[in-house]
């Protein structure tokens, strides 16, 4: 594949599905070899064997990056695999939004564990890999983006701990922008409204309902959409950080 990531390495967590399946096809489709990482070990597999019967060329990882050492070794094997670390884009997530007093205490563990734990888990083990990347790379740049949330700028009653987490993903890659950017590691944050995922099927009934009434008549965003604004991240010259987009559903008015 030609395009202006090639001979870069992207690590795309969430890859099985939504924003993180649309975002490695995105940056394959740029040129850069893509590490595909979910726990659903049968769809990352297929898409990597898609991006390579594209042209493409792709590492299928089966992991569970809330577990720090699982996500350190999913580190390890793509550099070890690939020669290198040029771009993260942790795009995995938990929504499991609804009133507080019927809210399960393990779906808030699960929200701080995939949303924020899980960002930092990749994150560490990364930063030498990508500070190596950004003084030997061509481009001269290393990225890290991370996938935050309307919900990280705006709190809304029924949302609190996914709020808590995204506004919290938001203010740590806001604190890495300032403390890497020097050395030619970008950290960037994009902040979707409502994107037509899975996420929405994954919360109790009662969830469900009020989500369905609280977008009713508002056209979703495509996980395209989303993957479009990740690719022009990290596909900016050296001189140019895109530090945070919103993007959201044209007739989303929150």
């Amino acid at each position: 594949m030609t395009g202006k990531l090639r001979s870069t390495v992207a690590l795309v967590t969430g890859a099985s599905s939504g924003i993180g399946r649309a975002t490695a096809l995105r940056l394959a489709e740029e040129g850069a070899s893509v590490a595909l990482v979910g726990r659903r070990r049968e769809r990352v597999e297929a898409l990597a064997q898609l991006v390579v019967d594209q042209g493409g060329k792709a590492l299928a990882i089966a992991a569970d990056i809330t577990d720090a050492d699982a996500a350190a070794g999913v580190v390890r094997q793509v550099v070890d695999s690939l020669g290198r670390l040029d771009i993260v884009v942790n795009a995995a997530g938990a929504m499991l939004n609804g009133d507080s007093i019927r809210a399960r205490m393990d779906e808030w563990d699960q929200m701080v564990d995939v949303n924020i734990k899980g960002v930092m888990y990749v994150v560490k083990p990364a930063l030498p890999h990508l500070l190596e990347a950004a003084e030997s790379a061509d481009r001269q740049v290393a990225d890290v983006i991370n996938i935050s949330s309307v919900a990280g700028r705006v709190a809304t009653a029924g949302v609190a701990l996914y709020n808590a987490s995204k506004f919290g993903v938001t203010a740590a890659t806001e604190a890495w922008r300032q403390e890497f950017g020097d050395r030619n590691l970008r950290f960037s944050v994009i902040e979707p409204g409502a994107v037509d995922t899975e996420l929405f099927g994954h919360q109790q009934g009662h969830a469900q309902e009020a989500e369905a009434r609280r977008f009713e008549g508002v056209e979703k965003l495509h996980p395209e959409d989303v993957a479009d604004a990740i690719a022009y991240i990290a596909t900016s010259p050296r001189r140019r950080a895109i530090n945070e987009i919103v993007i959201r559903p044209t007739d989303q008015n929150f």
